[in-house]
């Protein structure tokens, strides 16, 4: 039988389990009404038990050209966006990714595409500007995010009562470096707009690589449907388990995944998994 199938295992896996959700939007270019939606579904999510919840990336805006999110980027700490988040969390009772939301950066013309986690008092706890920023020419589909977007340069782990929480934004699941470099990260969260293009082949087996090369949980909460700016996003939000189970996932509209973060179980496949351990650092010869 193989690891993370045994009888004891399973009986682990019942043991300390907390609920944690991603949710699931197709966006418009109106922050207010996408605002009302993401509070309903955090609610729904909730009512369903999470005390994790994860948003998908500019989940508050997804604009009819690239500079509307310029347009409503915040100062750090000020704003409706933030204000929302912080209010939900605190509301609730619960730990709250938001997903990505537009900052203020250098360049007037441009955001920083940021992920802020608020806790369950409301309180942000950190912040992660997208380090990799989305290229694509392929057909007619042609995408350049560092036209609008400065990259950010710190990798962010947030210490939490659920462990170590590696944060992520969408093209990032690309550098499975970047997560390596988190040093072994309890749960990863990815909140995404991945392309339908790119996301009906790469999706789920990177999200699924990324959980079983770092034995981590991994919430991935992705735009996903048709969006008022004609763009078509892959959806597929998932919760999925260490061993690259998919405990929950939702392919296309709005909706939440919830799954079970259980961390004697993850323990229990480190243990007989110790891959973590055995990783040997090495340069390549010139």
């Amino acid at each position: 039988m193989s690891v993370g199938d045994t009888t004891q295992q399973r009986i682990a896996a019942q043991v300390n389990a907390f609920k944690v959700a991603a949710v699931q939007m197709a966006s418009g270019p109106n922050v207010a009404g996408n605002l009302s939606e993401a509070r309903r579904l955090i609610a729904k999510a909730v009512e369903l038990g999470a005390r994790l919840v994860v948003l998908p990336e500019f989940f508050a805006i997804m604009g009819m050209g690239e500079t509307d999110k310029v347009a409503v980027r915040e100062q750090p700490g000020q704003g409706p966006i933030q204000s929302f988040l912080s209010e939900t969390a605190r509301k609730h009772k619960i730990w709250l990714v938001g997903g990505s939301i537009p900052l203020v950066a250098e360049s007037p013309d441009k955001v920083l595409n940021s992920c802020l986690v608020f806790d369950e008092h409301g309180e942000q706890v950190a912040r992660y500007d997208k380090i990799h920023l989305f290229g694509l020419e392929l057909g007619n589909e042609s995408f350049d995010e560092a036209r609008t977007i400065e990259s950010g340069n710190q990798v962010v782990v947030v210490e939490s009562p659920f462990g170590r929480i590696g944060l992520a934004i969408c093209y990032d699941l690309r550098f499975p470096e970047l997560f390596r470099s988190m040093k072994n990260v309890d749960i990863i969260v990815l909140p995404s707009a991945f392309t339908e293009t790119t996301g009906k082949m790469h999706w789920e087996v990177l999200v699924r690589a990324r959980a079983i090369e770092n034995l981590s949980y991994v919430i991935a909460a992705a735009q996903g449907g048709y969006h008022v700016n004609g763009r078509e996003t892959h959806g597929n939000s998932m919760v999925v388990d260490p061993w690259g189970r998919i405990l929950d996932r939702l392919p296309r509209g709005s909706g939440v995944v919830i799954g079970d973060v259980n961390p004697s179980y993850q323990a229990s496949l480190r243990k007989s998994l110790p891959a973590l351990t055995h990783r040997v650092l090495y340069s390549c010869a010139q």
